[in-house]
């Protein structure tokens, strides 16, 4: 029994505690629970020190005298209801005309509620000599209506305090969190350049570019031979030099591309065609650095390479409805093919799983990725980012 005994009172303690929480949510979240709190607690507070220092102390506590002294609390609090809304109104004037204002609603309200009072006290008590201290209870009107306006623009001062709180810990919460999502884009961009940087620079494109250009040399036509090794150069210098964390013009990313194509073209010859199609007004939109080129190889690598007949590369771009679309195409292997063999991997889908992993991290809830079959058999990839033009 002693060991029950002991685990009732915090029991209690946890029931209060957790009721005293309750109060504060409400009070936070419902603005007119709090009003009517401070209301009750100022009037009740009202009826309990007039009924001490003045019923007790003046007379014996007859009904009479008790019913009045809670009348008058409620007389008072149905006064006090008419000038909340004209507080509230003057609230947003100058600081002469709320004051101007403040002290005439308190001396009208102080003497309405004062006349009601006195005649009220004379109804219910029968005593009528009370009219030669009409200034006693004015006095007393006056003091506790300008309490009731003080507390008032206390609480009213306190709510816009919690309010700016509110949202200065909202505003730095979403700061944070666009922090952590612009660290975690910083890092999966990272890991994007890592992984580009790796096709990029794969044994199977820089083995097949040199012997290319080896096979240039032994023909004896070095002038060949060292415009595919520039190109080469200037391909890897913009892959090493670009932080896929940044943004760069389209214009720039597609020549940068175009060095790469130039290098393929030599190896494919007539087998390569490229379908490029970039409309004016796209030309400066901003994009992810190193965006398009794992599309392009996966395109060259599982289409043209694959074919012997070669094929046809496109790559379109348009503004459209301030969204910039980009479409990379490519005519197929001649083998059928599914879009979700392609999502799921197998190798093929590295270079594509990875451009959507960024799109998504650059560009949450405002980009598309779409990957979907052309009627020959090709691969279409379709993206689309938000419009924004360098500066």
């Amino acid at each position: 029994m002693n060991t029950q005994s002991d685990h009732q009172p915090p029991r209690r303690m946890l029931t209060q505690a957790t009721m005293v929480q309750r109060v504060k949510e409400a009070c936070k979240n419902h603005p007119v629970f709090l009003f009517w709190s401070w209301q009750a607690g100022f009037w009740m507070f009202f009826s309990v020190e007039n009924f001490i220092t003045l019923t007790l102390w003046y007379s014996a506590p007859s009904w009479p005298y008790i019913v009045h002294t809670a009348l008058q609390a409620v007389l008072g609090l149905l006064l006090s209801l008419c000038m909340y809304p004209v507080y509230l109104k003057l609230w947003y004037k100058s600081a002469v005309t709320r004051i101007f204002w403040i002290l005439l609603m308190v001396s009208v309200v102080s003497l309405v509620w004062t006349l009601i009072r006195m005649q009220t006290f004379i109804l219910m008590t029968g005593e009528q000599h009370i009219w030669p201290d009409f200034g006693g209870w004015l006095h007393a009107s006056v003091f506790i209506i300008l309490c009731w306006t003080c507390m008032f623009h206390g609480v009213r001062y306190y709510q816009l305090l919690e309010s700016e709180h509110r949202d200065f810990l909202k505003a730095e919460a979403e700061t944070r969190e666009e922090q952590l999502k612009r660290m975690k884009a910083q890092t999966v961009a990272r890991d994007a350049q890592i992984k580009m940087l790796r096709y990029q620079l794969n044994p199977h494109f820089l083995c097949n570019t040199l012997n290319a250009i080896n096979s240039l040399v032994e023909a004896k036509m070095s002038e060949t031979a060292q415009e595919m090794t520039v190109k080469l150069s200037r391909f890897l210098r913009y892959s090493l030099d670009n932080n896929p964390d940044t943004e760069v013009q389209l214009v720039k990313e597609i020549a940068a591309l175009n060095l790469y194509l130039d290098i393929e073209s030599t190896r494919f010859g007539e087998r390569l065609n490229v379908d490029l199609n970039i409309e004016p007004n796209a030309e400066q939109a901003l994009v992810p650095s190193l965006l398009l080129q794992p599309i392009i190889e996966n395109s060259m690598k599982y289409a043209i390479a694959v074919n012997e007949d070669g094929g046809t590369i496109g790559i379109h771009a348009s503004v459209n409805e301030h969204q910039l679309l980009i479409e990379l195409w490519d005519t197929g292997s001649g083998c059928d093919i599914q879009v979700n063999h392609i999502k799921a991997g197998n190798g093929l889908g590295v270079g594509l799983r990875n451009t959507e992993e960024r799109l998504n991290t650059l560009y949450p809830n405002t980009h598309q990725f779409e990957l979907s079959i052309t009627p020959n058999g090709g691969l279409k990839t379709t993206i689309s980012i938000p419009y924004r033009c360098a500066n």
